[in-house]
C-alpha cells in the first residue's frame, strides 16, 4: 500500500514537471511568434507609410501643375480680352469722332437750309407782288377768278358723271336676273376631292406588306372577306391600295388597316376585331357628318336615318365631286336664289340638301339614284314639296314648284362651276401642257406660263423683237390660236409682259 501510495505522488509530480516544461515552451514559442507578428506589422506599416508619402507627393505635384496650367490659360484669357477691349476702345474712338463730324455737318446743312428758306420767303414775297403789278389784280380778284374756272371744270365734270350714272342704270336692269344666282354663288363655297374609286394608305416601310400578306396570303384574303374591299399591294413604295365601289366599305377598311398598321399585330382574329372597332367608328363618323350637314344648311326635323343617308355622302364622289358638298352647296345656292325671287326658303334648301340623297345607298340598291330619292324621301314622310323637287332636279319630270326649278338650276351650278368637277390629272398637265406649247410657238416669246389651273396664261417676250404694238397684235394671234386648238371650260386670259431691265454694279 505504501509503495503504491509513494508511485502515484512519484507520478503525479512527473506529470505535473512535464506539463509545466510543456507550457513553458509554448509559451515561449507564442511569445516567438507574437514578437515576428509585431515586427511583421511595424515592416508593412512602414511601406504603407512610404507608399502613401509618395502618393501624397505625387498628388501635390499634379495639383501643382494643374494650377500652374489654369492659371496660365487665364492670365492667356486675360491678355486676349485686355486686347479685344483695347480694340473696342478705339474703334468707338474712331465712331465717336466720325459722328463729331457728321454732327457739325448737320449742324452746317441746317444753317445752309435755313439760310435757303429765309432766301425763298424773300423771293416769294417779291414774286407775288410782281404778279400783282402785272396782273393788276389784287390777290382776293385772283382768288375769285381761280375759283370760277374750278367751278366751271366741276359743273362739266358733274354733266358727265350724271351721264355715267344714267348709263349704268340702264345696264344695271339688264344684268339683275345675273345677279340673283351670283349672289347666291358667292353666298356659299363648298370643297371638291378627287375621284375616289381608290384609296391610298401610307406604311411605316416595304417590309409591312409582307406582314399584310400573311402566311399563304392569310391576313390579306381574312381583311377582304370581311370588308368586301380589294388590297392592291404592287411595287409601289411604302403604300397599299384599296380598290372598290362601295365608299363607306373602304372607309371602314382604310380605317381598319390603319389601326393593324399601328398595332403591329397583324393576324385573322385581329383583323376581324380591329374591322368591327373600324365599323363603330365610321358609324359614328358617318352620323356626326350627317348632323353637322343638317346643322349647316339650317335644315330641322329630318329623320334620324335621313341624317345617317347624309352622314355616308360624305364618302361618295361623283366625277370627282364630294356628293355632301355638293349637296351643301345647292341647298345654299336654291336657298339664295330663293331669297331673292321671294319663294319658300325652307323648302328650296330642304330639298337642295336631300336632292341627292339616293346616292347614298345607290351600291346597295337598284334603279336610278333620283328615283331612290325619291322613295327614301317618301319613306321617311318628307313633304311632297321636297319629293317634286327631288324627282325633278334632273329633268326626269317636268317641275311644277318655283322651288324644284331653283333645285334643278342650283345642281346645274354646282356641277359646272369651275373646279367643281376635276378632269384626270393626266388630262389637266396635258391641257396646260398644251397651251403653253400654243404660246412658245410665236416668234418672240421667251417662256410661257400657264396659271390659276389653265385659267390665265402669262407671257415673256423678248424686249428687243416685240415694241408696244407687236405686244398688241401677238396677244390677238394667241388668242386666236387658243380658240382654234384648244378645248377648255370657262375662258383663258393671256397677259403679254414686255420687261426692259438695266443691271450695273457699284463696286
Amino acid at each position: 500500500m505504501v509503495a503504491a501510495i509513494v508511485s502515484v505522488l512519484v507520478g503525479a509530480a512527473l506529470g505535473y514537471l512535464a506539463r509545466k516544461t510543456l507550457a513553458e515552451a509554448k509559451i515561449q514559442s507564442a511569445e516567438l511568434a507574437a514578437k515576428r507578428i509585431v515586427e511583421e506589422a511595424e515592416k508593412e506599416a512602414e511601406a504603407a507609410k512610404r507608399e502613401i508619402l509618395l502618393e501624397a507627393k505625387e498628388e501635390a505635384h499634379r495639383l501643382r501643375n494643374e494650377i500652374e496650367q489654369e492659371e496660365r490659360t487665364r492670365r492667356a484669357e486675360l491678355q486676349r480680352t485686355e486686347r479685344r477691349l483695347l480694340q473696342k476702345e478705339e474703334s468707338l474712338d474712331r465712331k465717336l469722332e466720325a459722328l463729331e463730324r457728321k454732327e457739325e455737318s448737320i449742324t452746317r446743312k441746317e444753317r445752309d437750309l435755313e439760310a435757303a428758306k429765309e432766301e425763298v420767303a424773300k423771293l416769294h414775297v417779291e414774286q407775288r407782288a410782281e404778279l400783282q403789278r402785272i396782273s393788276g389784280l389784287s390777290s382776293e380778284d385772283a382768288k375769285a377768278l381761280l375759283l370760277k374756272d374750278v367751278e366751271d371744270e366741276i359743273r362739266h365734270e358733274a354733266a358727265v358723271l350724271i351721264r355715267d350714272i344714267e348709263a349704268q342704270a340702264k345696264e344695271e336692269a339688264e344684268r339683275r336676273a345675273r345677279e340673283i344666282v351670283a349672289a347666291a354663288i358667292q353666298r356659299c363655297a363648298a370643297d371638291h376631292v378627287a375621284e375616289t374609286s381608290v384609296s391610298v394608305v401610307s406604311l411605316p416601310s416595304d417590309e409591312m406588306k409582307g406582314r399584310i400578306i400573311g402566311r399563304e396570303g392569310r391576313n390579306i384574303r381574312a381583311l377582304e372577306t370581311l370588308t368586301g374591299i380589294d388590297l392592291i399591294i404592287d411595287d409601289t413604295p411604302e403604300a397599299v391600295i384599296l380598290s372598290g365601289f362601295d365608299p363607306v366599305r373602304r372607309e371602314i377598311a382604310k380605317v381598319a388597316l390603319e389601326k393593324l398598321i399601328t398595332d403591329g399585330r397583324i393576324h385573322p382574329a385581329r383583323i376581324e376585331e380591329m374591322v368591327e372597332k373600324a365599323q363603330k367608328e365610321v358609324d359614328a363618323i358617318i352620323k356626326e357628318e350627317g348632323e353637322s350637314a343638317a346643322i349647316e344648311a339650317g335644315v330641322h326635323g329630318l329623320h334620324p336615318e335621313l341624317i345617317r343617308l347624309l352622314g355616308r355622302l360624305k364618302f361618295r364622289s361623283s366625277f370627282g365631286q364630294n356628293v355632301l358638298k355638293h349637296s351643301l352647296e345647292v341647298a345654299h345656292l336654291a336657298a339664295g336664289m330663293a331669297a331673292e325671287l321671294g319663294a319658300n326658303i325652307a323648302v328650296a334648301k330642304r330639298a337642295g340638301l336631300l336632292h341627292d340623297i339616293g346616292k347614298a345607298v345607290d351600291h346597295e340598291v337598284e334603279g336610278p339614284h333620283v328615283q331612290i330619292g325619291v322613295d327614301l324621301a317618301r319613306k321617311y314622310r318628307e313633304s311632297p314639296e321636297v319629293i317634286h323637287a327631288i324627282a325633278t332636279h334632273h329633268g326626269d319630270e317636268e317641275p311644277k314648284t318655283i322651288e324644284a326649278v331653283l333645285v334643278q338650276a342650283a345642281d346645274a351650278i354646282s356641277a359646272a362651276r369651275p373646279g367643281a368637277r376635276r378632269e384626270t390629272l393626266e388630262a389637266y398637265i396635258k391641257r396646260l401642257t398644251k397651251l403653253e406649247e400654243v404660246a412658245d410657238s410665236f416668234d418672240g416669246v421667251e417662256k410661257a406660263y400657264a396659271i390659276q389651273a389653265g385659267r390665265e396664261i402669262r407671257i415673256m417676250v423678248k424686249p428687243e423683237k416685240i415694241d408696244d404694238l407687236a405686244a398688241v397684235r401677238l396677244a390677238r394671234d394667241i388668242v386666236k390660236k387658243i380658240e382654234e386648238e384648244l378645248e377648255y371650260p370657262g375662258q383663258i386670259k393671256v397677259t403679254l409682259i414686255r420687261e426692259t431691265r438695266v443691271v450695273d454694279y457699284a463696286k
